[in-house]
Parts: C-alpha cells; sequence; structure tokens
C-alpha cells in the first residue's frame, strides 16, 4: 500500500464524529447590522442541530455621558427572576468580581462601550448544549472595549461572564439589551454561528 493510503487510513480511524466535516465546525446562521439605533436585537427560530451556539458582537451604546454600560441576555423571551450570573472584570490597573442573585437576565456589568468612549465593544458569547433538555442552560461570554484613554476616570476593560438560564428548555431564541432606556448604536453587529 502506498504511503498516503497508510496515513490516510490511520488518520480516519481517529476522527472525532462527526464525520461529514471538521470537528467543531461553525455555521452561519443570521447577522443583524443595524441601520438605526435599538433597544435590543433579538435572534428567533433558532434551529435545533448543533451542539453549541456561537454570538460574535461588534457593538456600542448610544450613552453619551459615560464610558460603559450594562449590557445583558435573555433566551426564550424569558423575563423573570431565572437567571444568575458571575463577572470577574479588570482594566489594566484593577480587578474586582460580581456575582448576581436571581434576576430577568444574564448580566453583563460594565461589558459594553458607549458613544461617550469613541470605542466599540467586541464580544463572544458561547450558548453551551442549547438543545439538551435535562439541564440548565450555561454560557460564557468574554467582552472587552478600548476607550483610547481615560473618559470619567475609565480606561477600557475586559469582561469574563458566566451564567445560568435555570430552564430545561432548548434555546429557540437569544435577547440582547441594555440597562435603562439606552439603546445600540447604527452599525452594532451580532452574528450568530451553530457549532457542529
Amino acid at each position: 500500500m502506498p504511503i498516503l493510503g497508510i496515513m490516510a487510513s490511520q488518520i480516519s480511524g481517529h476522527l472525532a464524529p462527526p464525520y461529514d466535516g471538521p470537528y467543531g465546525a461553525y455555521d452561519s446562521l443570521a447577522t443583524v447590522t443595524l441601520s438605526a439605533s435599538a433597544a435590543s436585537i433579538t435572534f428567533a427560530g433558532i434551529p435545533s442541530g448543533y451542539k453549541h451556539l456561537q454570538v460574535r458582537l461588534m457593538a456600542r451604546s448610544d450613552r453619551a455621558t459615560y464610558p460603559l454600560d450594562d449590557n445583558w441576555i435573555q433566551f426564550n423571551g424569558d423575563t423573570g427572576s431565572n437567571y444568575t450570573s458571575h463577572a470577574l472584570y479588570g482594566d489594566g490597573a484593577s480587578a474586582s468580581a460580581y456575582a448576581s442573585a436571581p434576576r430577568g437576565n444574564i448580566y453583563g456589568v460594565g461589558s459594553m462601550a458607549t458613544s461617550a468612549g469613541s470605542g466599540w465593544s467586541g464580544g463572544i458569547l458561547d450558548i453551551l448544549d442549547y438543545t439538551n433538555t435535562n439541564k440548565n442552560t450555561t454560557a460564557r461570554w468574554l467582552q472587552g472595549f478600548d476607550t483610547n484613554g481615560t473618559v470619567s476616570g475609565y480606561g477600557g476593560r475586559i469582561n469574563l461572564i458566566s451564567g445560568s438560564w435555570m430552564n430545561t428548555a432548548a434555546v429557540t431564541s437569544i435577547t440582547f439589551g441594555l440597562d435603562g432606556t439606552r439603546a445600540y448604536t447604527q452599525h452594532s453587529t451580532f452574528a450568530l454561528y451553530g457549532v457542529k
């Protein structure tokens, strides 16, 4: 047998499922880019058939007097006190932690850049085992921004957030929003992926 045939045989014997594509591959499911400001964005009708979901975002709040804002997520339109979250965040000079009692969303305290800071937040949200109906849904969320200096005493920030939705339903929609009456600015972009 030619050496390439032996190598191919050895490789195919060790592939992780699924075998019809690269393990851990991402499929683009939907992208939202705001043409005008919006108080929230929702991905609805999320299909099953993936192991996990991921949302990648580049966004900011329209808050004009403060460099950072509080970002949150909800699943399936559930606004009840059915979520908990923990966060570690830092600005390069100090680090802090946050934990929530049950509340109406997974809370990203100070995780969103604002118009005042002239920066944009970059973030990645992973929703794990989103169709598993035998356990509560968990999420991990990394988000950060740079203010290009200091605004109102704040510079950039990096946030590492974990959250739980205390519900065993499969996730079929995800909503992102901001505290108070603030909105995401024009050109904010959210992209949803299915992880095989």
